[in-house]
């Protein structure tokens, strides 16, 4: 390899376009962090961290505004569900976000491999990419607790780099790659620019791992619960690009601060010679397979963002 990229990249914007008042607001929010939620979830250790915050956001949760938002998500993907199904895993999600929230204090001691909390499942496919030397698209979602997969792959193979999303506030957003990199995570690029860093490392024979469940506005339009959501193609894009196949990775929690990541069969895009039915084909079955790790367990998948457009809850007539 000849080029070494920088381990946190931050899109510079996000500071440059801060007023003093926002800054200052910065360094109280930081303040807040540290005190009342980081300081307390590192005191009571993984198992109790995860408990109580999936407790403390299952309370809180229902009093928000994204819980309307998950209400509907819920009503369109599983019209034939009662209300007591829906309202059942609207709780379980708003737990799993709380007990996501909780053990991220306790990263460094859910080692993938050597913490005995992570069963790895399909660990020879990282091995033969690894081995490979020529990178691959890891693709997944925001299952149960999501930073545990990226560990589970960079643990494995260093030179691997994970996109993020960088949070406005440059003080928590380092403290929390700071975390990640202590944990194992090694390389992190913005979503956005990032995208330069992802082409640097598949270049270079890297592999690059990217979120594929939210919603991307300059996506492609394919089925998700048998509803038309903008996916990004990305991932596909790349993959066709420097031809590397793609590879899914799910996970589940099994307890607290407990889990299992499965690295699944990978597949290599068709390459026809007519790109956008290739890339149509190939977020299909991205979206094919999200779909198919949310059925398997509803309530842990982060349902609080806005997968589908509003006129897909208005056509469905969810309210």
């Amino acid at each position: 390899m000849t080029e070494t990229p920088p381990a946190y990249v931050r899109p510079k914007d996000i500071d440059n376009r801060a007023s003093l008042w926002q800054r200052i607001q910065w360094r109280l929010e930081t303040v807040a962090w540290d005190v009342i939620y980081w300081w307390p979830m590192t005191l009571l250790g993984p198992d109790r961290a995860s408990n109580f915050g999936g407790w403390l956001l299952k309370k809180i949760g229902p009093m928000l505004s994204q819980h309307k938002t998950t209400r509907r998500n819920l009503k369109l993907a599983f019209p034939d569900w009662s209300e007591d199904e829906i309202a059942r895993t609207a709780l379980a999600t708003w737990e799993s976000a709380g007990r996501t929230a909780g053990e991220l204090p306790h990263l460094p001691a859910i080692d993938p491999y050597t913490s005995g909390r992570v069963d790895v499942v399909g660990v020879e496919r990282l091995d033969a990419i690894r081995e490979s030397g020529k990178g691959a698209v890891f693709i997944s979602g925001h299952f149960a607790n999501w930073e545990i997969m990226p560990a589970a792959i960079c643990k494995r193979i260093p030179e691997a780099v994970m996109t993020y999303r960088a949070l406005n506030n440059p003080h928590i957003d380092r403290r929390i790659n700071r975390l990640r990199h202590a944990y194992g995570t090694g390389t992190t690029a913005p979503k956005g620019i990032g995208t330069r860093e992802l082409m640097r490392a598949l270049a270079r024979g890297a592999p690059i791992a990217l979120m594929n469940d939210q919603k991307f506005r300059e996506g492609v339009s394919v089925p998700l619960f048998g509803h038309a959501a903008m996916t990004a193609q990305g991932p596909t894009r790349l993959a066709l690009k420097y031809g590397v196949p793609i590879v899914p990775v799910s996970t589940v929690r099994t307890g607290p601060a407990r889990f299992r990541v499965e690295i699944h069969e990978p597949f290599v895009p068709d390459d026809t010679g007519d790109t956008e039915a290739d890339i149509l084909a190939s977020v299909t079955r991205i979206n094919e397979f999200l779909e198919s790790c949310i059925r398997a367990e509803p309530g842990q998948w982060f349902w609080q963002h806005r997968r589908w457009p509003k006129e897909a809850w208005r056509e469905a007539g969810v309210t």
